[in-house]
């Protein structure tokens, strides 16, 4: 009768602790804001298990912004910066991270040659026309990709470093993973529709700083106002670069799902900002509400 009970009571405890285990799998809670600013003040030390899960479904063109101060991590203004939403083109920012981590490891040079495949090449707009068969260098890509949002060149990246966009997406999840993402996912390299690449106003803010972060040395790739490939110009998606004091980067992203998103990041007399808004109603309302909140917290 003893042993009976004790292993009866065993098989609950069991239970009991796969469930949770399972129910742990499904997601992330969403964190408190101190623990959300701690995140983001310390976001290079931040480090997440790798799990499996379904991030919430996004909300089309719903709105989030954030404002941190980028030193410190310290939350100036929030508007559902935890919530569900499409990156569209943000997600190039993982792309160059994992570009740059490549370098870094010394699998890569600047000069380095990525291959282009068909795939690559036919990726849809916008793209700087890369051709299957032909190569472009590290460096050239990654300006293309901080500059102009190359979808071609963002494939041919992912490509190259993993042997497949979707095993290149597999790293970009583990690097979110890595660096605090809890509410990010990504399918693709390019930020192309997919309801399944998911993110939140508060992971890019923390992709951006862990971008400028890690790599300084690649700062200026984000201030430049066009870049030239094969004879052509393109210019910067960036449109707040030269135009509203201090900005000096970092990424834009626009589908349908989305909305029009800008991460940006500005510096005046010694304070730096990092805002977000995701869901823009245009390029002109999203750019205005930036500057805002720009001009607001300096």
């Amino acid at each position: 009768m003893l042993w009976s009970s004790f292993v009866k009571k065993t098989s609950v405890v069991l239970l009991a602790g796969l469930l949770a285990g399972c129910q742990t799998a499904q997601g992330p809670s969403s964190p408190s804001p101190a623990a959300s600013n701690a995140a983001s003040a310390s976001v290079q030390s931040v480090s997440l298990p790798v799990v499996s899960y379904a991030p919430a479904t996004a909300v089309e063109r719903g709105f989030s912004a954030l404002v941190l101060n980028a030193t410190t991590g310290e939350q100036l203004y929030d508007v559902d910066a935890d919530a569900p939403r499409y990156p569209a083109s943000l997600t190039k920012m993982m792309t160059l991270y994992l570009l740059f981590e490549a370098v870094s490891d010394g699998r890569y040079s600047l000069s380095s040659p990525l291959e282009v495949s068909a795939n690559a090449a036919a990726q849809p707009p916008a793209k700087i026309g890369l051709k299957a068969g032909s190569t472009i260098t590290v460096q050239q890509a990654a300006r293309a990709l901080a500059v102009k949002s190359a979808n071609d060149v963002a494939v041919a990246v992912a490509e190259n470093i993993a042997g497949s966009e979707a095993a290149f997406a597999r790293q970009m999840t583990q690097q979110a993973r890595a660096l605090g993402m809890g509410k990010t996912r990504f399918v693709n390299a390019t930020g192309l529709p997919d309801p399944a690449q998911v993110t939140s106003a508060r992971d890019m803010a923390k992709l951006g700083l862990a971008l400028k972060r890690r790599f300084p040395q690649y700062s200026s790739y984000y201030r430049q106002k066009s870049f030239t490939y094969n004879g052509r110009s393109f210019r910067a998606t960036n449109n707040l670069i030269g135009k509203v004091p201090g900005v000096d980067g970092l990424k834009t992203g626009y589908i349908r799902m989305s909305g029009y998103n800008l991460v940006a990041t500005a510096r005046r007399a010694g304070k730096q900002l990092i805002v977000v808004v995701i869901g823009g109603k245009s390029e002109t309302a999203r750019d205005q509400e930036v500057t805002r909140l720009i001009e607001a917290n300096f």
